[in-house]
């Protein structure tokens, strides 16, 4: 094609305006650019991601350097920090003292890389828990023993493995739980039944279990229609959320592993022990595990044990092994009915011999059996205590007397019967006034999983006796243990040091109480703090769903304090005052666990 011969004057005019046009361009690209990277930042993914980044650039850097860490807590207990920082989405069922990142570096002897290892708090990230995506107000019980949301705990492996089994199934929006198990394909009902031909489920004889290795709780699940209330745990396996599962349900449960160190609970806590196909070796270690099963079996109380090694192919050492422990132990043989074991351990002291082939001997005067928080495990028999006729099952008084009937084990406590007497009558009349006047949830299907974190005698759980709840009383490890009258109450709980974070998944409780909070994070005797109440209350947002409740009974100060805190944590707060008949200068702060995401988070 030919070129157009202009004039050198018309070529000098048009050269101004086509610079101009470039300059234009330049200039209105950059325009353009600039709204559609806007446009990309606030209504797509990327700006999510890119905010999330800095957001944990952020939270990493107050971890990683102490001081900085320090002086953020600083100015959020002041007030003068606005919101504390979400995690990421890879954090959304984080547990802190389970994190197979970290214990996957420590020994596998005797399971110890799957206890509790906890972190430092300088090397916890100070920001809240995001419940995954899709994420629903739970299912209300009793419903939710049936059905969960599939969104709340899109986790597949159960179902996709035990499906057959009849654990778990996905089916639309929902996981479905069958009823079933392992050793009990046609459901847990018909399982219980037919334990029941062999000891006495029914009748209020039997009111505590632990179900050791327990999958989806199922088992817990059905044994409640007999007012019977187990406490379910598992460890954080490769089945990842089976406890999770069980708190979803609506079900007694709690992260735990039998390795190297006792289980937190005290002595004659259960009055039925119960493993189905846990495959927990409790020969193994000279029959350390058998030992800590009997430290925690109440006298006369009952040990069921489904699957391996029980009459199991090619484990027929096992077997004589299981059988030859109970025999030293003095265990009643009940029953063996197929591949199901049911021992009745005795009511009075042990028979153990000098001579047995474990090595077994009873533990000396100076154990302490209900000691169990870090507590390395003994190979020693527990003595059956003096109080022997009131605390074995058939002579401790039925469910649900015993739940209002001084126990005996108070009578060890200074003024102990009348204490517990005024606890209780004190609790009755608290919880009628916070159901009255603090416009709580408290009897409504909306509140099932209950957290008391400074139980004491368990009488705010006692006082709950009519709602349908559940209640998990915590006993500060750094306090009176008074955690076996609990259990001889009917009620369940474990020890905890509420300087570290608590053993269960995210987003597990509906309503937590405590009373007195500021002690639980201070020495003994003392008014210096071991640890601060900004991890605390991030520790109790983590474990609370949402729309949960959280019901602080402390002195002004404190709740001023924690109430400020709570602003930065996107709780709603509301002060009471305390009810008219009790004394002291209490006030209560009620708390409403606001649901947000991780997007609306970052508008």
């Amino acid at each position: 094609m030919g070129h157009l011969n202009l004039p050198s004057s018309k070529r000098s005019s048009s050269s101004s305006p086509t610079r101009q046009w470039k300059l234009l361009d330049f200039i209105s690209a950059a325009f353009f650019g600039a709204v559609i990277l806007f446009f990309l930042l606030i209504f797509t993914p990327l700006g999510d991601s890119l905010a999330a980044s800095g957001r944990q650039t952020l939270v990493r850097s107050s971890t990683t350097d102490p001081r900085q860490r320090n002086k953020m807590v600083s100015l959020i207990e002041a007030g003068r920090h606005s919101s504390i920082e979400t995690c990421s989405v890879d954090e959304v069922d984080h547990m802190p003292c389970e994190d197979p990142r970290r214990n996957s570096q420590l020994s596998r002897e005797m399971n110890f890389y799957r206890e509790r290892h906890c972190p430092v708090p300088e090397e916890t990230p100070l920001c809240l828990i995001p419940p995954p995506e899709g994420y629903r107000v739970s299912v209300n019980w009793p419903e939710s023993l049936h059905k969960i949301w599939h969104s709340n705990m899109p986790h597949n492996k159960i179902a996709d493995r035990k499906g057959h089994q009849g654990w778990m199934k996905e089916e639309g929006l929902y996981f479905i739980f069958p009823g079933g198990g392992t050793m009990f394909p046609d459901g847990a009902v018909s399982y219980i039944e037919k334990l029941g031909q062999y000891i006495p489920i029914n009748g209020g004889v039997l009111r505590t279990a632990l179900d050791m290795g327990c999958g989806v709780a199922s088992f817990g699940g059905y044994m409640l229609t007999e007012d019977i209330l187990t406490l379910s745990f598992a460890p954080r396996d490769s089945h990842k959320s089976q406890i999770q599962f069980a708190l979803e349900r609506g079900i007694p449960a709690f992260v735990a592993m039998l390795g190297t160190r006792r289980l937190p609970f005290p002595a004659y806590a259960f009055d039925i022990v119960h493993c189905s196909r846990c495959l927990i070796p409790f020969t193994a270690y000279n029959a350390t595990y058998f030992v800590e099963v009997d430290r925690l079996l109440r006298p006369g109380g009952y040990l069921v044990i489904s699957g391996p090694p029980v009459q199991w192919p090619k484990q027929d050492k096992e077997w004589a092994d299981l059988q030859a422990v109970a025999r030293a132990l003095c265990y009643e043989l009940i029953v063996v009915d197929g591949n199901t074991v049911i021992w009745k351990k005795p009511s009075a002291d042990s028979c153990l011999s000098n001579q047995n082939e474990f090595g077994l001997e009873l533990c000396g005067e100076s154990d302490d059996p209900s000691y169990a928080w870090y507590f390395k495990l003994k190979n020693c028999v527990t003595k059956i205590p003096s109080l022997k006729s009131e605390h074995a099952v058939g002579t401790i008084p039925n469910w649900p007397e015993r739940l209002i009937r001084p126990p005996s084990r108070v009578t060890l406590m200074k003024n102990g019967i009348d204490v517990f007497e005024a606890d209780t009558r004190r609790w009755q009349r608290r919880l009628s006034y916070y159901k009255k006047t603090l416009n709580l949830k408290l009897g409504t299907p909306s509140v099932r999983n209950v957290m008391d974190m400074n139980a004491f005698y368990g009488g705010f759980a006692a006082a709950l006796l009519s709602d349908p709840v559940w209640v998990m009383n915590v006993v500060p490890a750094r306090k009176a243990s008074t955690l076996g009258v609990i259990y001889d109450r009917g009620l369940i709980g474990l020890y905890h040091d509420w300087c570290e974070p608590f053993s269960t998944y995210p987003r597990t409780y509906d309503f937590i109480h405590v009373s007195s909070i500021d002690s639980l994070i201070k020495h003994p005797g003392s008014s210096k703090s071991r640890c601060n109440l900004v991890d605390l209350m991030v520790e109790i947002d983590r474990i609370l769903r949402p729309e949960g409740t959280v019901v602080v009974r402390d002195s002004p100060e404190v709740l001023e304090k924690v109430g400020r805190i709570a602003r930065a944590i996107r709780w709603t707060t509301t002060v009471y005052a305390k009810e008219p008949e009790s004394n002291g200068r209490e006030k209560i702060l009620v708390a409403t666990k606001k649901f947000w995401n991780l997007q609306s988070a970052s508008l």
